[in-house]
């Protein structure tokens, strides 16, 4: 690996990978990441395998575990990121502040000042801004401050639509750094949706390139409704349409001059994460009968606007909340729901990243992430302030064993050695560390 000239990140919360994959696309080698779901963490490990994955709740990791079970060892630390789960100050659901799960920000700031890197990034819901659940972000910038830690104040909700992801998505990032380093600057809009209705944290600016429209995204993938072997598993072989610019980057067609990732070694013919839904006929009919850019009336659906971009994708529940699907986009021109790939593409994950190989996580692995453009403008804005040219790896990278795709949960906590009931949520005591 091409890794002595690139900077180090740490990814918590991690997820499927989008931040991990934002962030080595800006130019960093994230030589560790730490989630608690293992089948997140098998998905993560088939798409970074080269890089170190620790299966355990933040709650009970530490900096020195992190540092040992990676090759970051005693190097130091360039940026630590991630966003604790937020369905305790959303503001879609629940908000109490006192949600037990709240305290999950609180070991996300003991393991920055454990790791002490120079940066760091906390990604969380625009809900953490406003009423009293704005009073616990400054909590949380206090906490940073008394430990040694300069942060922005005047923190900022991004809309990824306008960083060239085809998709409504609001999130807030707080960034920081080391006492006597100097402060990141948010990265500015690049992108702009042509057909935009008012949205939280979109800038409107003519003359910004318009963000890629949904048929742009998706309109090249091949109908899966064509491939009968696609209602028992989530690969084909299949024939591809003519790419836009847009898709041609995601299908490695053409790699961008500030794409800084690791080339991986795929075989581009192939469609991934496509398995079917079926559906009845009556809701094939009101599929067909509804309006781009409607709600189907019955199911909730929200159908695409091929000329427009997608809402908010949403993720649902794990098992331990009701296992509960969010409902999923209606495709723009065939009378049935979006799959885990076309999701993937409105989220910006090239076509080499895999996700699980069931619909359910498949979704909830997409919908939970941060897309990866949006996190590669956060974390060039970083590669900026260290002062680094980033570099272009020549290096191709082999992707995992394909296995780690197909485990269930009972077999992916096997795996990894945990409970498969690990992610039923935590009421441990918060020890005072700060």
């Amino acid at each position: 690996m091409d890794s002595k000239q690139r900077p180090i990140g740490v990814d918590l919360f991690a997820g499927a990978g989008g931040m991990s994959l934002g962030f080595e696309q800006a130019g960093f080698d994230v030589l560790a990441a730490v989630e608690l779901d293992p089948i997140h963490c098998a998905t993560h490990k088939y798409n970074f395998p080269f890089w170190s994955t620790l299966c355990q709740s933040v709650e009970d990791a530490t900096g020195e575990e992190i540092r040992k079970i990676s090759a970051i060892g005693s190097q130091e630390i360039d940026v630590v990121f991630g966003g604790s789960p937020c369905q305790g100050f959303s503001m879609i659901g629940k908000r109490a502040f006192e949600d037990p799960r709240n305290a999950l920000v609180f070991h996300y700031l003991r393991l920055v000042l454990e790791l002490q890197p120079k940066y760091f990034v906390f990604e969380n819901v625009p809900g953490l801004t406003v009423g009293k659940h704005r009073q616990f972000l400054l909590e949380i910038i206090e906490k940073f401050r008394e430990s040694g830690y300069e942060v922005e104040t005047n923190y900022q909700v991004l809309n990824a639509a306008n960083y060239g992801v085809p998709q409504h998505r609001a999130r807030l990032f707080l960034l920081g750094c080391r006492q006597g380093l100097d402060l990141p600057e948010y990265p500015q809009p690049q992108t702009q949706p042509a057909k935009s209705k008012k949205s939280v944290g979109i800038v409107l600016n003519p003359d910004l390139p318009n963000t890629p429209t949904v048929w742009e995204a998706i309109g090249d993938l091949p109908e899966v409704n064509f491939y009968p072997e696609l209602l028992s598993r989530d690969w084909v072989i299949a024939e591809y349409g003519k790419p836009s610019n847009y898709s041609k980057k995601l299908r490695g067609l053409d790699r961008s001059a500030d794409d800084y990732s690791y080339e991986r070694l795929f075989d581009s013919r192939i469609l991934t994460s496509s398995i079917r839904t079926k559906h009845s006929t009556e809701s094939t009919l009101r599929f067909q009968q509804t309006e781009p850019g409607e709600t189907e009336p019955i199911s909730r659906f929200h159908k695409l606007d091929k000329h427009g971009i997608c809402n908010t994708l949403r993720a649902g529940t794990a098992s331990n909340r009701g296992a509960f699907t969010s409902p999923r986009p209606i495709h723009p021109v065939n009378p049935r729901c979006i799959t885990v790939r076309e999701a993937a593409r409105l989220h910006s994950y090239p076509d080499w990243f895999r996700f699980h190989v069931t619909k359910w996580h498949g979704f909830r692995q997409v919908g939970n992430s941060v897309p990866p453009l949006l996190a590669k403008a956060i974390a060039t804005s970083i590669i900026r302030v260290l002062g680094v040219v980033p570099v272009k790896p020549q290096t191709k990278m082999h992707l995992g064993d394909e296995s780690l795709l197909k485990l269930n949960m009972s077999q992916a906590a096997q795996y990894y050695g945990v409970s498969a009931h690990v992610i039923e949520p935590r009421r441990k005591p918060i020890k005072d560390k700060f």
